[in-house]
């Protein structure tokens, strides 16, 4: 229903736009002109057990590049938002990401839950990483995450695969707030079809 009310929203706002969302065809995405690729409740069984970690995630993507990135947590009543070349913004106020370096830092990491072949990877990264930061921490939202990494909150967030409506707004507002956001391997994250997501200040 979330979907289905975004769809209807958005394609009055730019009607010649393409539209991909989680609660659909599972194919790759024609990234070729405008296209709105939303995650209409990322932290889905959060949202299920009432855990209040998750949110709405919006990005627009101009022939496979992010312009805009909207991701709003309406148990906090936080909308972040960021345009290309233009900053990113949590409520109106203008957000950065965190100076510090990995040791007095949180890393925040995802478990891929919906690939159990890659748990062990992931949780010896977390070991790693347990023993490098200040502490580490696992949300169950990659949108919410990428928040957190551009607002400052936390310094560093991994996970070995995740889906494009999962990062396609958050990847812009960790860019646009001075962060960086790879692939786990160090390569461009691609918006077409699922990748390895490594971001944050990178001190």
């Amino acid at each position: 229903r979330v979907q289905g009310q975004l769809f209807e929203a958005l394609g009055s706002i730019l009607p010649q736009a393409r539209f991909v969302g989680e609660e659909g065809e599972k194919a790759e995405v024609n990234l070729s002109g405008w296209c709105f690729i939303v995650d209409p409740i990322d932290g889905t069984t959060n949202f299920i057990k009432d855990y209040r970690m998750s949110c709405v995630s919006v990005g627009l993507l101009l022939d496979g590049i992010p312009e805009i990135g909207v991701v709003y947590n309406p148990y906090l009543d936080e909308m972040f938002y960021a345009r290309r070349g233009m900053g990113a913004y949590c409520n109106g106020e203008r957000i950065h990401v965190s100076r510090e370096p990995l040791e007095k830092g949180i890393v925040i990491f995802g478990t891929a839950p919906y690939h159990r072949d890659l748990a062990e990877k992931s949780f010896r990264m977390a070991w790693d990483y347990f023993g490098k930061a200040l502490d580490i921490r696992r949300s169950g939202s990659a949108a919410l995450d990428l928040c957190a990494i551009a607002a400052g909150r936390a310094e560093r967030f991994f996970e070995l695969i995740l889906q494009p409506w999962d990062y396609a707004a958050g990847a812009l507002l960790v860019e646009e707030a001075g962060g960086k956001i790879t692939t786990v391997e160090g390569g461009p994250i691609t918006y077409h079809k699922p990748c390895s997501i490594l971001a944050g200040n990178m001190k």
